[in-house]
C-alpha cells in the first residue's frame, strides 16, 4: 500500500490551554507540564532539541537531555569540544524544542547560553552511570573515527586506565539557557492550536500575549 505524506494528519483534542489557566512564570509553568509528563509517563519527557548555529550562520539541531531547570534556566551537559561546544562558544544564542505527542503539546524556548560552575559539573559527573562517565572520557565527541572497533579500543583503555573513580574530563560539562521567550503550545481541532508565549522584559519581568497558530 503505497502511503502519501501529504495526507499523514491528527486531530488534536485532548485539551485547551487558556491564558486564565496558565502561570504568569513561565517556568513555574514549564514546572506544571513536566509534571503531567512525568504522571503520564511520556517516553523521555526531558528529550528536547538543541538548535545552535555556526560562524556562518548554519543552524544546527540535535537532541540532547535537559538534567535540570529553575529559575536560572534550562541546564543539558555535553562534550565543549564537540559541534554544538564550538558553535555555542563562537555564538551563545540558541534555541530548545519539547515534544510531547502524547500530550498534544509542544514548548519553544529560546535564550543565550552559558557554561555552569565547574562544581556543579563535578556534581553531575559524579552521579552518572560509570559507564557513562568512561564513555565521556573515551570519545573526542564530533571528531571523526577510523571504525566502531577504535571507538570500543578507546573506551577500554579509558576503563583500564581511570577504573572506578573518573575523573570529570575539562572539556566536558554543563551548560544552562536563560530564556527570553518561551512558548506554551497545545494542540487543538482544525489546526487552531493554542499557543501562550513569554517574553521577558528589560527588567526582568515576563510579559505574556497569545499567538495566533
Amino acid at each position: 500500500m503505497t502511503i502519501s505524506i501529504a495526507d499523514l494528519r491528527r486531530d488534536y483534542s485532548q485539551a485547551t490551554l487558556a491564558e486564565h489557566e496558565v502561570d504568569s512564570d513561565p517556568i513555574k509553568q514549564f514546572a506544571l507540564w513536566f509534571q503531567q509528563a512525568l504522571e503520564t509517563e511520556v517516553p523521555e519527557p526531558n528529550a528536547m532539541g538543541l538548535a545552535t548555529v555556526d560562524g556562518s550562520g548554519r543552524p544546527s539541531l540535535r537532541i540532547v537531555l535537559l538534567k535540570d531547570f529553575d529559575e536560572r534556566g534550562f541546564t543539558f551537559y555535553t562534550n565543549y569540544q564537540s559541534r554544538k561546544g564550538e558553535q555555542l562558544l563562537h555564538n551563545p544564542h540558541a534555541a530548545l524544542s519539547f515534544h510531547w505527542h502524547d500530550l498534544e503539546r509542544q514548548i519553544r524556548i529560546e535564550g543565550t547560553v552559558e557554561r555552569v560552575a565547574a562544581e556543579e559539573s563535578d556534581a553531575y559527573f559524579g552521579i552518572r552511570p560509570l559507564k557513562s562517565r568512561i564513555g565521556a572520557i573515551a570519545s573526542a565527541q564530533s571528531r571523526t573515527i577510523a571504525s566502531r572497533e577504535q571507538l570500543e579500543q578507546q573506551f577500554v583503555e579509558a576503563e583500564a586506565h581511570f577504573g572506578e573513580q573518573p575523573p570529570r574530563p575539562p572539556h566536558w560539562g554543563g551548560y544552562r539557557l536563560n530564556p527570553s521567550w518561551i512558548e506554551f503550545w497545545q494542540g487543538r481541532r482544525s489546526r487552531l492550536h493554542d499557543r501562550i508565549a513569554y517574553q521577558r522584559e528589560h527588567d526582568g519581568h515576563w510579559s505574556r500575549v497569545r499567538l495566533q497558530p
